[in-house]
């Protein structure tokens, strides 16, 4: 346990009428600072996480973070991408800097703005995070390759229809407590169960409810070795982290199984000497309802084809076996793609040292894991985190 997260900020997500990348990044650097007890000239580099690919003009933005305080002038600062899971890469990039001794502290920034685009570009942004000569004209964009993937789940696994509504709507419970939180409704099992002219079919089996929320939004986090955190106010340390990357087309993988999830946790699990039950809960990559289904069969909670019954026996609601998406989840939160893996780790934090919002805490929470995923299970990312201060 070299580095640690002493510090964390976090923006509201939704439709943020009146911001801009800019003023979204500036909006949180300054509360993590403060968060962590810390100036910018203390901070030895910055990792900005924006996904962009075209949701903003901008398209060279690390130093964007430097609008924050003219004392991070001359420092290191890199923007990272990695699809849906930027924000995790940026994560994992800055503990590698302080593993390497390369730093104190590292600020992480995790940003996207994407409510001011077009309804169709938006679909045409996202697609291109997936394999463009196999999947680029798939009809309803992202949602169409993930609705690919639940018709190839049904088909081979059965109708799993309940299932996925009964997760959207406990992440939407969830999501009630999270003032983060793009959508704060409990819309209930059987408005996510039926289709209905407020939640229509989107693509194959999925419905609206199925589907994760365009979101504009940030969160930052500032990372610190073990020996500045342990003089510091409070130490979230990662016990574990893992990054495995998979093929880009679909074509050449059982994308069923979700084999780089199941690699990146089997590794981080094995270096934290932990096995999945041992964790008090998760944030998982609820893009859309099917892969946090198919993520409980991934992380070891299910066997193949039986995730559905992890959800409807109720082991990942916030009182089950293993709590799953307390937040909400990107299903309730919302997803501004570069934010989401910094948002994860912040809300991470604030579980593990008792301060998340009302409601939304789980009690006695001692160790918190994480999971991140960008393309199709294309970059997947874990950590397992604990607090030792």
């Amino acid at each position: 346990m070299t580095v640690c997260i002493t510090g964390w900020a976090h923006s509201k997500f939704g439709k943020l009428e009146g911001e801009t990348v800019e003023s979204l990044i500036t909006g949180v650097v300054g509360d993590a600072l403060d968060n962590a007890g810390l100036e910018a000239a203390e901070i030895d580099e910055i990792i900005l996480g924006h996904f962009n690919a075209g949701f903003s003009k901008q398209d060279f933005t690390a130093s964007l973070v430097f609008q924050s305080s003219d004392d991070f002038r001359f420092k290191p600062a890199t923007r990272v991408e990695n699809a849906c899971a930027t924000g995790s890469a940026a994560v994992h990039q800055g503990v590698k800097t302080i593993e390497a001794k390369r730093a104190r502290h590292v600020l992480v920034v995790g940003v996207e703005q994407m409510t001011t685009t077009p309804g169709p570009e938006i679909g045409q942004n996202l697609l291109k995070a997936s394999y463009l000569p196999e999947d680029g004209d798939t009809p309803a964009g992202f949602a169409g390759v993930f609705g690919n993937i639940a018709s190839a789940y049904f088909q081979k696994y059965g109708d799993q229809s309940d299932a996925l509504a009964a997760i959207a709507a406990k992440n939407h419970k969830n999501g009630v407590s999270n003032p983060y939180a793009q959508m704060q409704k409990d819309l209930g099992y059987d408005f996510c169960r039926a289709e209905s002219d407020k939640n229509p079919f989107v693509a194959g089996p999925l419905k609206r409810t199925d589907c994760s929320l365009v979101s504009d939004g940030a969160a930052a986090i500032v990372l610190s070795n073990t020996q500045s955190a342990l003089a510091m106010d409070k130490a979230v340390a990662f016990r574990a982290t893992a990054h495995a990357q998979d093929f880009l087309p679909m074509s050449k993988r059982d994308i069923l199984q979700f084999e780089g999830c199941a690699t990146a946790w089997s590794r981080a699990l094995t270096d934290a000497g932990l096995t999945i039950d041992d964790l008090s809960f998760v944030e998982t990559h609820d893009c859309f309802t099917i892969a946090e289904l198919i993520e409980y069969e991934a992380m070891g909670l299910a066997k193949p084809g039986q995730g559905g019954g992890v959800m409807l026996d109720g082991e990942t609601q916030k009182d089950g076996r293993l709590p799953i998406n307390p937040s909400g989840g990107l299903k309730a939160k919302g997803h501004p793609i570069g934010a989401t893996g910094v948002s994860m780790h912040a809300l991470t934090a604030m579980q593990l040292t008792g301060t998340a919002p009302e409601g939304m805490q789980i009690a006695n929470a001692e160790l918190g894991g994480i999971f991140n995923m960008g393309g199709a299970a294309v970059a997947n990312y874990v950590s397992i985190m604990e607090r030792i201060k």
